[in-house]
């Protein structure tokens, strides 16, 4: 079955043609809207597997509605596709549940590959804006929490690997280690932190200050 996107975006010329550029691709475009007010309500009917996310979208944002359609829809990823790169821009993103974060400045092949990466579970960026928030959330890490999970030195190096983008194959050629231990560490390490999946590890690993720096050709 083919991915189902929601493109949400003020400027009815742009999200016409994203939302086109993606059918041609050969996704199920189940949706469009103008407004975040729109995007929720909308997004709650169609359930798409990801939402294609502006910012800017008036006096709603386009973090508000992430926020929303992240929290009351647990199967709907949103993919942010915005004109801005700027450090709060992204770290609010994320904060509000983003599962990714890309410039409208990426390829039509970039977009494409986000999106399926997006519906598969998976924390996708456009190269360099992990590292903007890497030194926001490593002045938050810094203070010492004794209620913090202790995770093992493997479990560790397997968590900032999946946040760098790496899938079990790659890590597990990596590590010298086998597809389905690194797939035991990724299950107990969920379960260390009362996380649900790939994504929430990556944003976990973010905000802890791990360096996640995507690497080129991690896919």
């Amino acid at each position: 079955m083919s991915v189902s996107v929601m493109v949400v975006d003020d400027h009815p010329l742009w999200r016409d043609g994203v939302a086109r550029d993606l059918a041609e691709r050969g996704f199920a475009v189940v949706a469009t809207a103008g407004d975040a007010a729109s995007a929720v309500r909308i997004a709650r009917t169609v359930r798409p597997d990801v939402v294609l996310m502006d910012l800017n979208l008036g006096e709603q944002t386009g973090v508000e509605a992430t926020t929303m359609i992240t929290g009351e829809l647990a199967g709907t990823r949103v993919l942010v596709l915005s004109a801005s790169g700027e450090h709060d821009d992204v770290l609010e993103a994320v904060k509000a549940g983003a599962s990714g974060y890309l410039v409208k400045s990426a390829s039509a092949e970039e977009l494409v590959e986000a999106v399926n990466r997006t519906a598969a579970g998976d924390a996708v960026f456009t190269a360099g804006l992990a590292g903007l928030v890497l030194g926001e959330y490593r002045r938050m890490a810094a203070t010492p929490d004794e209620d913090k999970p202790q995770l093992t030195d493997r479990e560790t190096e397997v968590l900032r690997l999946v946040a760098k983008g790496l899938t079990a194959r790659q890590i597990a050629n990596r590590l010298v280690i086998s597809h389905r231990t690194v797939e035991n560490h990724v299950q107990s390490t969920l379960r260390k932190l009362q996380l649900h999946n790939r994504v929430e590890l990556a944003r976990y690993a973010i905000e802890h200050g791990l360096d996640v720096e995507p690497e080129e050709g991690a896919r």
